[in-house]
């Protein structure tokens, strides 16, 4: 596996690496909000001990319960460095998060799934402090959820409710002047890419020294005044005096390019950040889906990112590779990761590995002014967290009307849903954009459609035409592929969820009549794949890479064995 110039093991943010950071994982002080006032809290006086990032429901957290607790305390010492900002960052904590240093209140977070950011530098006391957080969560509809159960047992497809810190935590240290932001917007017309940057404080003599490499070879070198918030810079990678052939990201064959960013500021160097980004193009036209300006038929597996021990944390960055290989040894060129904002390791060994992921946003599930304000603010985030990354070829706004289940009809879902999809749309123009997958769909850049019809025969005669692609009834009216005022308009069609097989040796729950042998599952699977390639549509999703909890229908167990021969899989799939 070849890794980018700026890689780093366990680095949690992989496209804007610094070298100078501290991993905050491990055992933390820990109580429930029952066990613990907050006086003690505070000064960092809590009873149980917690392995972070593991949330107290996992057996990796090492305390492995599955009663909701509304509020969680958590605390360790840190440390600062002399004449250095410390920045403390969240990868993800779930869901009212209230972050403390020596007793004194830091600030506060709204949300479960993208990273925040604090300065802690003016509340440590000689460079030293006790961090203390607080969580707070409830089993609310309202909240942006994604699969964790609101209701008191896991049912059907949803699962233990994940309470607290469930995703890296760490400390980096910074000069006063310092990068905070890089976009990077590549385009394969005229083999370029274009750094959007921003620095903590812009003046006129600080300048952004930005250098791209490919494999070890300097390619271009540009400089730019940062004397404002925002700073746009563009880099060329097929100029005359260039020597080598440009190379694009694809699929499995990822060309990716190193970048190095330097901060001066009077003309001495204030700040260092790797990053590396990979040159490509996912477009919608005329009906299909395209890859660098060629035909992508998709083939995705829908893939949830549980672990049988830790929930949705990874438990190890082995465990991240291993679930991309394992896709790819089935002959699967991409996932749907469905219902979650993944570990950013996830989309980075992705990118060096090339894998297309689809980003979902985790669905909320009950619509009201409020769940408007959460999903905006957090899917905002979602776009600008993942932006960079080469591999992230789509984003989905809503999943089956979850959240939005009057959208048929109702004109303020619809609205809604539309509104997300020309934000996004205003804050990335080179992906396509999903606003309701599976059907019901508002203004939509891709058709997608779910159904888990387990005989391919009947599925075939569901959607053997174009028209019954694009308007048909199906026997549901959930089933409509779009909702009232909307219509299809050329977009290209993905088959999104469907199989779902259940195929396990013990009870658990799937779709459709269980399988209960080898030969079976392979008939089966083997003639639902078949049904929709038959289709003569842009692809399809496979429901799906592995169990989770109750839900038995993966290919894989929830331990990642395979159920049947992976060949035999990936004959069928190739």
């Amino acid at each position: 596996m070849k890794h980018v110039k700026c890689y780093i093991p366990e680095y949690p943010r992989p496209q804007f690496v610094r070298s100078d950071w501290v991993n905050l994982n491990g055992e933390w002080a820990f109580s429930f909000g029952d066990e613990a006032n907050e006086t003690d809290a505070l000064a960092g006086k809590l009873d149980r001990k917690i392995n972070v990032p593991f949330t107290y429901e996992t057996k990796l957290s090492g305390i492995e319960d599955y009663a909701p607790h509304n509020t969680v305390w958590y605390s360790r010492h840190i440390s600062g460095k002399e004449n250095k900002r410390t920045i403390i960052h969240f990868e993800g904590v779930d869901y009212d998060t209230a972050v403390y240093i020596n007793g004194r209140l830091v600030g506060t977070h709204q949300g479960a799934y993208t990273r925040f950011s604090f300065d802690v530098t003016d509340f440590l006391n000689n460079n030293e402090g006790v961090l203390t957080v607080r969580c707070t969560d409830n089993n609310l509809p309202v909240q942006v959820r994604g699969k964790q159960r609101w209701e008191s047992q896991s049912y059907d497809c949803w699962y233990i409710q994940s309470t607290g810190i469930w995703k890296t935590v760490w400390i980096e240290y910074v000069d006063e002047v310092h990068l905070v932001k890089m976009k990077m917007t590549p385009d394969i017309s005229d083999y370029s890419v274009s750094f959007d940057v921003g620095v903590s404080c812009p003046a006129d003599d600080v300048e952004v020294r930005i250098a791209v490499s490919f494999e070890g070879r300097p390619v271009q070198t540009v400089s730019i005044i940062a004397g404002d918030i925002d700073n746009t810079v563009k880099v060329r990678l097929d100029s005359r005096s260039i020597t080598y052939q440009v190379k694009l990201w694809n699929l499995w064959n990822p060309a990716l390019y190193d970048v190095e960013v330097t901060v001066r500021k009077n003309g001495k160097e204030t700040d260092r950040v790797g990053s590396y980004f990979g040159l490509r193009e996912f477009t919608v036209k005329n009906g299909k889906v395209l890859l660098n300006g060629g035909p992508f038929y998709s083939k995705l597996i829908l893939d949830q990112g549980y672990w049988k021990e830790s929930g949705m944390t990874p438990p190890s960055e082995q465990a991240i590779i291993d679930d991309i290989q394992l896709a790819g040894k089935m002959g699967f060129n991409g996932v749907r990761k469905h219902q979650k904002n993944e570990d950013e390791r996830f989309y980075y060994y992705a990118d060096i590995m090339g894998l297309a992921v689809w980003c979902e946003l985790p669905s909320n599930h009950w619509f009201s002014d409020d769940a408007i304000k959460n999903i905006s603010a957090e899917w905002l985030d979602i776009v600008t967290q993942n932006y960079n990354h080469p591999s992230l070829v789509t984003w989905v706004l809503f999943n089956e009307s979850w959240g939005v289940r009057g959208i048929a009809s109702n004109s303020r879902q619809q609205n809604f849903a539309e509104g997300l999809y020309h934000m996004t749309k205003s804050m990335d123009a080179m992906r396509p954009v999903i606003s309701n997958d599976g059907w019901q769909h508002t203004k939509s850049d891709i058709l997608t459609i779910h159904h888990y019809e387990q005989n391919s025969g009947q599925l075939m005669h569901l959607y053997d035409s174009m028209e019954k692609l694009t308007g048909g009834y199906c026997g549901n009216s959930l089933l409509l592929p779009f909702a009232e005022s909307f219509q299809y308009e050329g977009q290209p069609i993905i088959f999104t969820e469907f199989g779902g097989t259940h195929y396990a040796q013990d009870e658990g729950w799937g779709y459709g009549a269980s399988v209960h042998t080898d030969e079976e599952f392979l008939e089966r699977f083997g003639s639902l794949i078949k049904a929709v390639e038959d289709m003569d549509i842009s692809g399809y999703c496979y429901t799906q890479l592995t169990d989770v909890e109750q839900e038995t229908n993966g290919l894989l167990t929830a331990d990642r064995k395979p159920k049947v021969d992976i060949e035999k899989i990936r004959k069928i799939v190739e």
